[in-house]
């Protein structure tokens, strides 16, 4: 399955979106993004292309010459999807698959398919370092999440999402207009744990660590099992000098994990933690 679930979740999707926009051998960014002119889907692409091999260029090439007669509409569709599973099965690049999937959904104008476009460059972009590749995808996400809500207007989980957009993305001097969203589902639902996850993530983010610990404490209380809230809290712990609780909850997360990548990775953080 291609969306990764379980305790890999977080470190999985470090590791995918971080290698879209792929490294030269030198270890330099690719040559693709000067800041000052940002971060766009020609970019992307560009710099993606590069590390094909002349095989998937030539399969890539064919695919997106596909459109010809017909029902342009539809077969558009289709090979947006098709170019979509060429960079997630061939290429194992992200951001094209995210790209071309979104732009299937918005041909299609299904409220599913938007919204796990959007969904996933949300998820992608809360782990992205890259300042400037974080924004374009928060650009991308927030239209998606409107054109969900087109359809769905009254669903609390888009507005979150689109709000979540604000927060993580960047894409606004007033990130709390994106905040305001997800509280105003949040109390009108207080257990709504989507929206209180959301918020807590964005109190870590702001600095606000009492706030973090108390939301994200009543997350994993109704959702024990939700790993991410569990690494964030104990990060959160271990950034307010409390090393004895966030030794406690890596010991909890340890006995929900399996990955030996991340099981090593947690032995680290308690043993650091105890000297």
């Amino acid at each position: 399955m291609f969306l990764i679930g379980g305790g890999a979740l977080l470190f999985c999707l470090i590791y995918f979106f971080g290698r879209t926009i792929p490294l030269k051998t030198n270890t330099a960014p690719a040559t693709v993004e000067p800041a000052a002119k940002g971060i766009d889907i020609n970019t992307i692409l560009a710099a993606s292309r590069q590390q094909l091999n002349s095989t998937q260029q030539s399969r890539l090439s064919q695919l997106e010459a596909s459109v010809v007669r017909g029902d342009v509409k539809e077969q558009q569709i289709k090979v947006y999807k098709d170019i979509a599973a060429f960079w997630r099965d061939s290429a194992h690049m992200a951001l094209p698959y995210a790209w071309y999937t979104g732009e299937a959904a918005k041909l299609e104008n299904s409220q599913k398919n938007l919204t796990f476009a959007a969904q996933f460059f949300l998820e992608g972009l809360r782990h992205q370092d890259n300042p400037e590749l974080r924004r374009w995808m928060g650009f991308e996400a927030k239209e998606l999440f409107e054109k969900a809500l087109q359809l769905a207007p009254e669903n609390d989980s888009l507005k979150i999402g689109l709000g979540s957009c604000y927060i993580f993305g960047n894409i606004s001097d007033m990130p709390m207009q994106g905040i305001q969203l997800i509280r105003e589902v949040a109390d009108k639902e207080p257990a709504n744990m989507y929206a209180q996850f959301m918020l807590g993530l964005g109190d870590a983010q702001s600095g606000q660590l009492d706030k973090a610990v108390e939301r994200l404490t009543n997350v994993v209380h109704h959702e024990p099992n939700n790993l991410e809230a569990l690494f964030t809290l104990a990060d959160v712990y271990e950034r307010k000098g409390d090393k004895g609780n966030a030794i406690k909850v890596y010991e909890t997360v340890r006995k929900k994990v399996h990955e030996p990548e991340v099981l090593k990775e947690i032995e680290n953080r308690i043993n650091l933690l105890k000297k």
